[in-house]
């Protein structure tokens, strides 16, 4: 992937940068000569490296800005020195005051900061060679700086991937729920969309550990689990919240389509056996609570929740293999479908 560079500043200032940046091979080079089309940029689509020229109105402010960014502080910024006044007290008052005004521009925001020699200066020719190299040298620090940000980006996609998957059925785990409904619930508001839930738990799951051990417990979990999620909707996420008990989200879903869904899934895991090994196949049955989102319900789905997991008490109470709903109670066991008023 190609290194990104934003240049704000003028088209003589760019003429004066050297021929290796122009290297669309190398980089994608684009150029700005107003703040708040700069900071606008920067903030949509950030580059690795800026480059500001100090003559521009607004470089200082631009650099200042940029460091005051916690998200964006890790871009290299590139201050060069161009103003006439500034290049003449350079000339006037020596090295000491130089290495005042860079202090200056480091304190300010600035990563580097490189003087631009004056051109009618008998020495001009040499000394641009120079600052362009010295700016050269300067961008094979940002380069290294950017590569380091990504491979640290990347490693902590990776970690937080790990951190939010459940290690055993590689669905997402409690974590994940807790980080993702409130997102789903204030997606579900802002879009005026319905939003439901469902939580469900394997029938007496304690005895399958009892009678054929723990792994043969936790394979049946993996089957199960696989078996959910080749049975789920696109729009529908599944979690492992614990043990043997799984929530699913259901984006875009009305109360009654979600007991649709429950049903659905509550006869696809009881039909069929699960094929631990040649040897072995436990059949299971699955018991669901389901709830929609109301207007009270907390903005982080607490009330949600419970209302999904005291429809799962009820469903475990009413002899379970059955799907109940807070708005109705559908009990479907030995093959006949019961209607209550909930």
């Amino acid at each position: 992937m190609k290194i990104s560079i934003l240049i704000f500043g003028s088209d003589n200032f760019i003429a004066k940068l050297p021929d290796q940046i122009h290297d669309a091979n190398s980089f994608n080079l684009e150029v700005i000569t107003n703040l708040n089309q700069a900071i606008s940029r920067i903030q949509i689509t950030p580059p690795d490296i800026l480059i500001v020229q100090a003559s521009c109105d607004g470089s200082m402010e631009l650099c200042y800005w940029l460091k005051e960014q916690t998200k964006l502080s890790w871009i290299y910024c590139i201050l060069l020195e161009d103003r006439s006044q500034l290049l003449l007290d350079r000339s006037k008052y020596g090295r000491e005051w130089e290495l005042e005004m860079t202090s200056i521009a480091l304190r300010e925001g600035a990563d580097a900061y490189i003087w631009l020699p004056l051109e009618e200066t008998d020495s001009a020719s040499a000394e641009l060679t120079a600052s362009q190299n010295l700016l050269l040298a300067q961008l094979t620090i940002g380069l290294r700086k950017a590569h380091k940000y990504r491979d640290l980006i990347r490693t902590n996609d990776l970690l937080s991937a790990i951190a939010l998957a459940d290690s055993l059925t590689q669905l997402s785990n409690r974590r994940a729920l807790e980080w993702d409904l409130p997102r789903q619930i204030q997606k579900a508001r802002t879009n005026g969309t319905p939003l439901s839930l469902i939580i469900l738990d394997v029938d007496y799951f304690k005895k399958v550990n009892d009678s054929y051990g723990h792994l043969v417990g936790d394979r049946l979990l993996q089957l199960l689990s696989n078996r959910l999620r080749q049975n789920l909707r696109y729009q529908d996420t599944p979690f492992r919240y614990g043990g043997e008990e799984f929530v699913i989200i259901l984006s875009y879903t009305s109360c009654d389509e979600a007991v649709v869904v429950a049903r659905r899934l509550n006869r696809i895991v009881s039909e069929q056996p699960f094929a631990i090994n040649n040897q072995l196949s436990i059949n299971i049955t699955i018991s669901l609570g389901t709830a929609c989102l109301r207007m009270e319900d907390d903005v982080n789905g607490i009330s949600l929740l419970n209302r999904a997991d005291q429809c799962l008490l009820q469903a475990k109470a009413a002899g379970r293999n059955c799907v109940i709903s807070c708005e109705k109670y559908f009990a479907h066991h030995n093959s006949h479908l019961r209607v209550v008023s909930s």
